[in-house]
């Protein structure tokens, strides 16, 4: 519930009807040690917005009336309102003691480590333990005892307290780690959303860069034209000139509004062996989604913060796709990543239906692909190319590895590892 006061009342009611779960150490008297008590603390400690304070005095107003009551229907009213109300008195009194003292150190709960809260929520107990008492024997006019059970109330503060403590730890750690579950979820998903930005914006860029050659070129076949007389054509190939510049603006533009989207600031690097997995855990999904049954294993003898994740990333989420589609219903992607030398070389292997020889020599070109859907359109994915020109980006390079026996797919990729590793 939203609304503090129906929560409080709930807090309320819940306590004074746990209350009725007790023992009397006391023969005689109606001082008691019951369930209300640990419910309340682990109420106040679970809804730390509450104000504590008016919490307990509502608490202790309810666990009165409610007492009251039931000893009047106990009893068949044989039992005055007057003198019950009198008699649980000190109980409610205990409540709002206890509020004040939760009030006093509810800043600095969650500072201090569960066996040190449990201490100070002991001594809580304890001091409205003495209050109750002392409010009872004035009222009554019986001896102190407090003293006399101090032992006693002693160690039933403790372990209520630690208890309690308990509870509200497990129930805290459930919390965080559904947060941190939630956080990853999330996590993963603007990882997964920029990779793909990754590419598209490498992919823009590198064709904003085609267009600029196209225009030095168009331009410049412009003047020589129109310098040989032919002005009519001149003025064809201006305005083709003239489009192109207008495709590279708009390519600008459309760059520009990519570049808004892609976070670069939630995370300042990512570790090489955290990459893999992350990759690994999204094509997982991938080829679950499709109806595959692909085992992935791997084998990291190198592992270093990099701030060039993303690119590693757009690599291998491309080319772990692109085995999860090579294999048919099921079979194995491994990938390794180790050092040699200067060097760090990442390996994807598959079990798939492998490249044709023919194609082997031409995987890498421009526009080449194997996939296709059913109505014969070409896949849309950046392609190989792509992924060897990011590759080639850093430094590095990726090829083919033959395989005499035909059984298994390998792409090896080289890199500096120096190039790689954060604050190269």
């Amino acid at each position: 519930m939203k609304n503090e006061g129906l929560q409080m009342i709930l807090i309320a009611i819940v306590t004074a009807i746990a209350g009725e779960f007790k023992i009397t150490p006391f023969s005689g008297e109606v001082f008691r040690i019951g369930l209300g008590s640990s419910t309340f603390l682990l109420c106040l400690l679970l809804l730390k917005h509450l104000p504590y304070i008016y919490t307990g005095i509502i608490t202790g107003i309810t666990v009165l009336l409610f007492r009251s009551i039931e000893a009047g229907i106990m009893t068949h009213g044989a039992v005055s309102l007057g003198w019950s109300v009198q008699t649980h008195l000190p109980a409610m009194l205990y409540y709002m003691a206890f509020a004040v003292g939760m009030s006093l150190m509810k800043e600095k709960m969650g500072r201090f480590h569960p066996l040190v809260l449990g201490l100070f929520l002991s001594l809580i107990d304890l001091m409205s333990n003495e209050i109750e008492l002392l409010a009872r024997s004035v009222i009554f006019d019986t001896p102190y005892k407090f003293s006399q059970q101090l032992v006693y109330i002693s160690v039933t503060a403790l372990v209520r307290s630690y208890f309690v403590v308990g509870i509200y730890s497990s129930v805290t750690i459930h919390q965080m780690r559904v947060l941190h579950s939630e956080q990853q979820k999330r996590m993963e998903q603007m990882l997964n959303t920029n990779s793909g930005l990754y590419g598209e914006v490498f992919y823009l860029r590198k064709s904003m860069e085609t267009i600029e050659q196209l225009t030095a070129k168009s331009h410049n076949l412009y003047e020589r034209v129109n310098g040989s007389g032919l002005k009519s054509y001149a003025r064809t190939i201006l305005e083709i000139t003239q489009q192109i510049h207008e495709v590279k603006k708009d390519s600008q533009r459309i760059l520009a509004g990519l570049l808004k989207l892609f976070d670069r600031e939630f995370a300042s690097n990512m570790r090489l062996a955290e990459i893999i997995e992350f990759a690994i855990k999204s094509n997982l999904g991938y080829s679950a989604m499709i109806g595959k049954r692909i085992q992935f294993t791997t084998d990291l003898r190198i592992n270093y913060d990099s701030d060039h994740y993303l690119p590693l990333l757009t690599v291998m989420n491309n080319l772990l796709s692109n085995s999860v589609e090579a294999i048919e219903d099921q079979g194995t992607i491994h990938v390794s990543a180790y050092g040699r030398g200067a060097e760090t070389i990442l390996m994807v292997s598959d079990t798939g239906t492998g490249i044709a020889d023919l194609e082997k020599e031409m995987i890498f070109e421009p526009g080449f692909t194997t996939k296709f859907n059913q109505e014969g359109f070409a896949a849309t994915g950046i392609g190989l190319s792509h992924v060897r020109d990011i590759v080639h980006s850093l430094g590095g390079d990726i090829h083919l590895r033959s395989d005499e026996l035909g059984s298994q797919t390998t792409f090896v990729i080289t890199l500096l590892t120096d190039t790689l590793k954060k604050g190269a």
